[in-house]
């Protein structure tokens, strides 16, 4: 199994993070979390949990975002500790995620800027050629959103924007926010039980493998 980074910024959306946090833990992998301070304040606001302004309660935000059988299998750190395992290419962390990602992140990382953890995960991802993926949730882009995210994936970034499709025949809003993270596993070559497309003509299967 592998190690994960999963960087959750100031974009709305976090439901899409936890989400993903519990489908990588729930799959026995280890996750690396770190959340920026605009993060931290869409977190409390989505989720009702409570980071710190910097981060440093995430630890005490864990179990709230995987519960408490899970919560072993992910670390948090503060936006701020640049020592901390992800920020070095020897970490060998399997995949970064940002989830949700910020504009401000985009145009940072884009620019090789590193201001925090988050920004730092992404960056040794990109020079270590490890999967990064970028999930945007933002609308409408604009010029300069759309020119950062295009470098990005010029550098080798996956940009998967915070887009579910419908054709599964969502239910409720965990089915789309679950559909959206199965295409975030699948980028990343982790297997799991998402529904995939099985033709027009009949209802979608589900199936256990990855990409």
């Amino acid at each position: 199994m592998a190690r994960f980074f999963v960087g959750l910024t100031g974009a709305s959306g976090h439901r899409y993070a936890r989400g993903l946090v519990r489908a990588l833990a729930d799959g026995g992998h280890d996750v690396d979390l770190a959340v920026t301070p605009a993060g931290a304040k869409v977190l409390l606001h989505e989720l009702g949990l409570d980071a710190g302004p910097a981060g440093e309660r995430l630890t005490g935000c864990i179990e709230g975002l995987v519960g408490r059988e899970l919560a072993a299998r992910v670390r948090a750190f503060r936006a701020d500790a640049v020592e901390a395992p992800p920020s070095s290419g020897t970490s060998l962390t399997g995949g970064v995620i940002l989830c949700p990602c910020s504009m401000g992140t985009v145009a940072r990382v884009a620019a090789g800027f590193s201001s925090n953890l988050v920004e730092r995960a992404a960056d040794v991802a990109l020079k270590e050629a490890r999967p990064l993926v970028v999930v945007p949730r933002e609308t409408p882009l604009s010029a300069l959103h759309l020119m950062n995210l295009l470098k990005l994936a010029r550098l080798g970034a996956a940009v998967l924007p915070a887009m579910p499709g419908f054709y599964h025949r969502p239910e409720s809003i965990d089915d789309l926010v679950q559909h959206l993270v199965g295409k975030i596993l699948d980028r990343l070559g982790v297997e799991h039980a998402g529904r995939r497309w099985s033709g027009a003509d009949e209802p979608p299967a589900e199936e256990g493998t990855g990409r």
